[in-house]
């Protein structure tokens, strides 16, 4: 169903102050899905569900489907759409601003999101916080977000980081702008995050290690014994010994750690 026509049909036009851009091309919908890997058992919180494309497509693979959408123009051509599904829960809401916990209580879920791209890490960020996390994301995103996720060190990033200790990201497939209404400017890809079993990293505790790392990324291009003082208010000196005592280069800057390192340094400055 061409989103335009449907829109049209409504008397709607894409608010380009939402970022949307619909995804429309039923191959790229199942593909999604695929990813995905539902069963019948499976809880799907979908982020953004627009026209119910997407939407349609998750109902038919997963045991219930709860279809989050922040503009509620769109309700009428929701509900007409999927109104034989029983399976489907639609909540107009934005999700920055929604309890996910308490929306999808304490059961294990997957999400599924095709997110204005302004608001990707913003996304990621409030589900990752959230106190029931989801076992698996898979996610529309503007493809240098997507190279930005699976960074390796050399090349990390705040961003990279944060994911990385929650969950383990691979991007799926790129898409071409022609699979969207209306086109976007930029390249997209999908992106699958899976929950670690455990912790990849051993840390004292969550807060301390986080606070390493946003001081370490605090400053970019700085060298780690200028941030690390910078962001966590020590002296040069202290900086220096934290670094020595986590077995660091001083001289080192933040994109070039691994995870394990940020860990040696959060029990280095726990220790300390």
């Amino acid at each position: 169903m061409n989103p335009k026509r449907v829109l049209e049909a409504h008397g709607l036009e894409p608010r380009k102050s939402l970022g949307q851009n619909f995804l429309h091309d039923p191959n790229v919908l199942e593909k999604i899905a695929a990813s995905a890997e539902l069963t019948s058992q499976t809880t799907v919180l979908e982020i953004g569900a627009g026209t119910g494309a997407l939407t349609d497509v998750l109902a038919h693979h997963a045991g219930r489907v709860i279809a989050l959408e922040l503009d509620a123009r769109l309700e009428p051509i929701l509900r007409e759409r999927l109104h034989a599904f029983d399976n489907v829960q639609l909540v107009f809401a934005d999700v920055l601003e929604t309890d996910i916990a308490a929306l999808i209580g304490d059961e294990d879920y997957v999400v599924v999101a095709n997110v204005p791209y302004y608001i990707t890490s913003a996304i990621i960020r409030h589900l990752l916080e959230s106190a029931n996390r989801p076992r698996r994301l898979v996610m529309t995103v503007q493809l240098e977000v997507a190279e930005r996720i699976v960074a390796k060190p050399g090349d990390m990033s705040l961003l990279a980081v944060s994911v990385q200790y929650y969950m383990r990201p691979k991007i799926v497939m790129r898409l071409n702008p022609a699979v969207f209404y209306p086109r976007p400017d930029v390249t997209s890809a999908v992106i699958r995050l899976d929950a670690h079993a455990e912790p990849p990293v051993q840390v004292p505790d969550e807060a301390s290690f986080f606070a390493i790392v946003r001081a370490g990324f605090s400053q970019k291009r700085k060298q780690l014994k200028n941030t690390l003082a910078a962001g966590l208010r020590l002296s040069n000196e202290q900086a220096l010994t934290l670094l020595e005592r986590a077995g660091i280069d001083p001289r080192r800057r933040a994109e070039t750690l691994s995870l394990a390192e940020w860990a040696a340094l959060t029990r280095a400055y726990v220790s300390a």
